[in-house]
């Protein structure tokens, strides 16, 4: 019989310990983050009934759907992002979870859209949402998130680019395009990627827009200047009631950030954000990296307040955003913001004497006990050879003891960075390991 090729999918890729250790701690960080701020954590299913995911994303994300029929004859797809199954499951159990609902949601979701950096068809999501309220307050608390999230996770050059739908489609309504509002946003969306002849092109393919309204549209997308300066032209401009209530909840969101303590230059307003999926109504979110814009948004979101009523009877507005974390993850790789190590435990328990096995573990167990993770050596091989293991996994200490450590009731811990060694008593290793690790 041929060997199987061993090979993963276009778009799929996998995690060895060098990186799926930092992306469980990244993982753990946003968790800690998100129960800061009172967001209880949820789950639903990977497969939902596709009429659950048809037409909440628009046509583009339809498209995008990995859809089958499973072995009862169901026509089921995978979730293409966490909003929508969040709608379903906020209209399912409403009654007993009761309003305002704070959920976070963490998993994998599938898309079959053509890959690029940082973009896969397979990626994790970190989800965080509030339900059953319109305040503009909780619209304001999905910054301060998203800002003590990523500088959580080590990220300190960052801009969170905020608009509001309700601004672009009260332009819409001016411009007498209100019927073309979908086609018009998920074209302007593309902006940044495909440059504005290109927009212009899909608006008048797509939604017969004519060239002269396209070039308003795009000028008020392409506005510059401080953050007052752009909410005094767009309160100036545009006297449609649906763009006036935008101005204000963005007035608002940007005075009570920079109140509550966020640098005003973290926080930019940005009149091209449109994000593409249908289902926003409000505000908008994208967060870039300084270093690496290119990448595209690294956490992403915005205001819902129609979704869930395609479930639903009851009024179930929505907000929030989503941390991409395999576009993160591959932002920090690029970067070289990434740790290295590939290795759980921080000790390396060198085994010198294949006969002390039993008191290398008895040490390594009294040491798990107060929290230290330890990892003993498996052979008795020469000390240079698991050195050299240590550091090619990236332990950050070694501990050593061989017949001469033990008659004298010693161990050795040997800093593998600072290529630092010092002996100390048996009792004394839990406490300066823990010294040591921070």
């Amino acid at each position: 019989m041929p060997l199987i090729q061993p090979r993963t999918l276009k778009g799929f890729r996998d995690y060895p310990p060098a990186l799926m250790i930092p992306r469980e701690q990244l993982l753990e960080k946003a968790r800690q983050v998100y129960r800061s701020y009172g967001f209880a954590p949820i789950d639903t299913p990977a497969l939902e009934y596709t009429e659950i995911l048809l037409g909440k994303g628009g046509e583009e994300s339809d498209k995008l759907l990995y859809r089958f029929m499973d072995h009862g004859g169901r026509d089921v797809a995978l979730r293409f992002d966490l909003t929508v199954p969040f709608a379903r499951f906020a209209a399912q159990y409403i009654t007993e979870l009761g309003t305002p609902f704070k959920r976070y949601h963490m998993g994998p979701v599938w898309r079959g859209e053509n890959t690029s950096r940082g973009r896969y068809r397979e990626f994790w999501q970190c989800d965080f949402d509030t339900i059953g309220t319109t305040s503009n307050a909780s619209d304001i608390e999905v910054v301060l998130v998203i800002h003590d999230l990523l500088k959580s996770l080590g990220v300190e050059r960052f801009k969170i680019h905020v608009n509001n739908r309700m601004v672009l489609n009260g332009v819409l309504e001016e411009l007498g395009l209100a019927g073309q509002t979908g086609a018009v946003l998920r074209a302007l969306d593309k902006l940044p990627k495909i440059g504005r002849e290109a927009v212009k092109a899909e608006m008048s393919t797509t939604a017969s827009v004519p060239a002269e309204q396209a070039d308003k549209l795009l000028r008020l997308t392409e506005l510059q200047g401080t953050n007052q300066e752009i909410l005094s032209v767009l309160g100036t401009e545009f006297q449609n009631p649906r763009a006036a209530g935008g101005v204000s909840r963005l007035r608002e969101l940007i005075q009570c950030v920079v109140q509550a303590g966020l640098r005003e230059d973290m926080v930019k307003l940005d009149v091209s954000i449109a994000r593409g999926l249908d289902y926003y109504t409000g505000t908008v979110y994208e967060t870039f990296l300084d270093d690496l814009p290119g990448i595209g948004s690294v956490c992403s979101g915005g205001r819902y307040d129609n979704l869930a009523g395609l479930y639903t009877k009851q009024q179930l507005p929505g907000v929030g955003a989503s941390l991409g974390l395999d576009r993160l993850i591959a932002a920090l790789e690029e970067l070289k913001l990434l740790s290295t190590a590939s290795t759980a435990a921080p000790v390396l328990m060198l085994q010198f004497s294949a006969d002390r096995i039993g008191e290398y573990q008895k040490m390594a167990r009294a040491l798990r006990a107060v929290g230290i993770g330890v990892e003993v050596y498996p052979e008795a091989k020469k000390i240079g050879a698991q050195l050299q293991y240590a550091e090619r996994r990236g332990f950050r200490l070694a501990l050593i003891a061989g017949p001469e450590e033990f008659e004298k009731g010693v161990w050795k811990i040997k800093d593998l960075g600072k290529r630092e060694e010092r002996t100390v008593t048996a009792g004394e290793v839990p406490a300066v390991l823990t010294q040591l690790i921070g």
